[in-house]
């Protein structure tokens, strides 16, 4: 099953961890690395602060003005604490991160929370605030809010979640990001907020929607075949390099949809990780794909849970 790990890297720079102990000799330059504030809520240790305080030391310690990449970790209890205070001190730091080109908003590992106990807010007050990034990411889809929005520069979009309310996904799919490249969404599972079907991903299959889209990621999905069987014939595909249809509940037949469907062999990447494929299946993606110079991922096959076949299918994210 999936765990949550901090993100390694973030912007296209390696993640560090900021701690207002360490000697401001050791730190790397501010735009060197991907810059990650969190505290611990409790404990004796000198990050059971509040994330005010540790956010505000990092804009003495580090130069702010250089800060390419910010990563919002741990700002409290996460399951009772939601994102808007940490959201709100970094909007009021605008003026001073002058140079901020991506944000991730709650990269809290395992340990701290399971991904749908982080209690979000409308993150895309920070996409108003800056308009010079590139790059925005959220884990956590509980009370997430993500209004549409017109964003000129913004090129890699991705939400995590074990279950993505609908209203989310419509947001981000009436939203204006002409420069948009990358967009991935964990559609997640009912059980946990995730109400999105096919029809309300119809705007962004159509291919109608952000123009310079060229990697596509509707994963960890409970109806991962029905996304398959509608991504078969949707005008979107064509001008993919990568499609991402890993970490969910999809089987033969959702393999067998995308194979009988448009030709896929433009794509670089086709990536089906965390699946419940056949053997016999997987080798009849692998020979229509791969000598066409397509790199598969058929990795993490699992089977269902007490035999009980489609319906003992699981995603690989939910609680």
């Amino acid at each position: 099953m999936y765990e949550a790990e901090h993100l390694q890297a973030f912007g296209g720079l390696p993640a560090v961890d900021f701690q207002s102990k360490d000697d401001p000799a050791d730190r790397p330059a501010a735009d060197d690395v991907a810059w990650r504030v969190s505290v611990e809520p409790y404990g004796d240790d000198d990050r059971a602060r509040p994330w005010e305080q540790e956010f505000a030391d990092f804009l003495d310690a580090v130069d702010p003005s250089g800060v390419r990449a910010l990563i919002i970790g741990q700002w409290g209890e996460a399951y009772d604490e939601n994102s808007a205070v940490p959201i709100g001190l970094v909007i009021a730091a605008a003026g001073r991160l002058t140079s901020l080109e991506a944000v991730f908003v709650g990269d809290l590992e395992a340990e701290q929370a399971e991904i749908t106990w982080i209690e979000q807010s409308d993150v895309t007050a920070l996409l108003a605030a800056f308009p010079a990034l590139t790059e925005f990411g959220a884990r956590g889809g509980t009370d997430l809010v993500f209004p549409p929005v017109k964003h000129d520069r913004l090129r890699a979009l991705t939400i995590q979640a074990g279950g993505l309310p609908v209203q989310v996904v419509r947001g981000v799919l009436d939203s204006e990001l002409p420069a948009l490249e990358r967009l991935d969404l964990w559609l997640g599972v009912s059980a946990y907020g995730g109400d999105t079907d096919v029809a309300d991903l119809a705007p962004l299959l159509s291919g109608t929607r952000f123009p310079r889209l060229h990697h596509l990621g509707l994963r960890n999905s409970e109806v991962q075949n029905e996304i398959a069987a509608a991504v078969a014939s949707a005008p979107v595909v064509a001008r993919l390099k990568t499609l991402d249809l890993s970490n969910g509940t999809l089987g033969d037949e959702g393999a067998a949809a995308l194979l009988e469907g448009q030709p896929l062999t433009h794509l670089d990447t086709l990536d089906l990780h965390h699946h419940f494929l056949s053997e016999a299946m997987e080798e009849r993606v692998r020979s229509a794909l791969e000598p066409h110079g397509v790199h598969v991922d058929l990795s993490e096959r699992n089977e269902p849970w007490d035999n009980r076949g489609a319906e003992g299918r699981y995603t690989a994210v939910s609680e």
